[in-house]
């Protein structure tokens, strides 16, 4: 057949998708990513601009640690830059095996097994040891992590009212019968709220309607407990939470996830965690960095990171709170800010960093329609006056738009 050159004008089958980056953008809420100049640090460079940093994990501030650095640029000469496959063929270093044996002991749990991140993490275990015939309770402000692994185990999932004991109780006493396993999955520390599980009364209620107890501790990893141990720790619940999930990618200052528990467990997950099986193995510089931030929060010095946090914790909401700002339910280093609107907060946001702040909002997704607000951080590594500063700015750009 000869061609006639004839051309049809072909639709672009993403048109939809600008369409709503564009109401987005007319609304409003759809930032521009941030770029930071330099290290990760309590007063860094992002988009040409020197701000105080309130926007970071970096809990510690181990992401520039002499001992993470050293230890790092060690690795990568003695191992090279990557790892080079999947861990389950060719990929399993003894850097590998040991980061996860110093977690384990850290932990005070049998065994331990390194996922490149913590969503994975989460994602991979739950619905790794879950099936379409099983239930998950769930708190509602669970991370988005939890609820994707959930999802993709296809077990039916109740979600209970935030932190309530009593409505977790009502659904396991209405499912008391259920015929397949339980799990009853709850974060350590709310990441965007900042408040703590009640971890011990979740617990003693899955102990009593025969669940398996597991908690997400990524915002509570070298933050809560001694040393940075988490939840479980700080509750005294060794032994009572069968699925510890914690993070390398925020106070430990480098990259990845991590789930603790029984040796069986972890052998299972080896075998059956998707994300462990087909993603590459963590570079030697990575690996080697997180052994190095275990060992020096299984030291005085870690002990002292973790106690300037808390301290500082408190000097910033109290700087705040003399500001007229207020706190509904924090007890972590994470300060949400509440606005509500979603174009106030990025409107807030924006204007705090043109004064020198970093502060990011966060709306829908992340958080409910309505319940939009700014997320400040505090780290070990702020120093007195820069939080005061800090504090100093927020209540000015604060007060015109009716935030305080």
């Amino acid at each position: 057949m000869a061609d006639t050159g004839t051309q049809t004008t072909r639709q672009d089958p993403l048109q939809y998708v600008s369409d709503q980056l564009k109401e987005l953008r007319e609304k409003g809420v759809a930032p521009k990513l941030r770029v930071l100049e330099g290290e990760q640090k309590p007063i860094c460079t992002f988009d040409g601009r020197e701000v105080i940093n309130l926007a970071s994990n970096n809990y510690l501030g181990l992401t520039t640690h002499k001992a993470l650095r050293k230890a790092a640029l060690e690795a990568v000469r003695k191992y090279g830059a990557g790892a080079g496959a999947v861990r389950t063929i060719a990929g399993t270093m003894k850097l590998h095996m040991d980061l996860e044996e110093q977690i384990a002991r850290f932990k005070s749990v049998e065994a331990c097994v390194v996922f490149q991140s913590g969503f994975t993490a989460n994602a991979g275990t739950v619905s790794a040891v879950l099936g379409k015939d099983d239930l998950i309770v769930s708190d509602e402000l669970n991370h988005a992590s939890i609820i994707d692994g959930c999802r993709l185990s296809k077990a039916t999932i109740k979600v209970f009212k935030h932190k309530d004991v009593k409505d977790c109780e009502r659904i396991l006493q209405e499912t008391a019968g259920w015929n397949g396993r339980k799990l009853l999955v709850t974060d350590g520390v709310f990441s965007m709220d900042g408040d703590i599980a009640p971890l011990s009364r979740l617990c003693d209620l899955a102990e009593k309607y025969n669940c398996i107890m597991m908690v997400d501790d990524a915002h509570a990893s070298g933050v809560l407990g001694r040393g940075g141990r988490g939840t479980v720790d700080h509750f005294g619940c060794h032994g009572r939470v069968d699925i510890q999930v914690g993070t390398l990618s925020k106070a430990i200052g480098a990259m990845g996830g991590y789930v603790c528990g029984s040796r069986d467990l972890i052998d299972f997950l080896y075998l059956r965690a998707r994300p462990f099986l087909f993603s590459t193995s963590h570079p030697p510089a990575t690996a080697a960095a997180c052994q190095a931030a275990f060992h020096l929060l299984d030291s005085p010095d870690g002990e002292k990171l973790v106690k300037k946090l808390w301290a500082n914790t408190k000097f910033f909401k109290r700087e705040l709170k003399r500001r007229g700002f207020r706190f509904e339910g924090s007890e972590t280093p994470i300060l949400p800010i509440h606005v509500g609107d979603a174009a106030k907060a990025f409107e807030f946001s924006r204007k705090l960093f043109e004064a020198g702040v970093f502060a990011p909002a966060v709306g829908y997704p992340i958080v409910a329609e309505g319940k939009a607000r700014l997320r400040a951080i505090v780290s070990a590594a702020h120093k007195r006056e820069q939080l005061r500063h800090a504090a100093d700015i927020l209540a000015e750009v604060a007060k015109p738009l009716g935030i305080v």
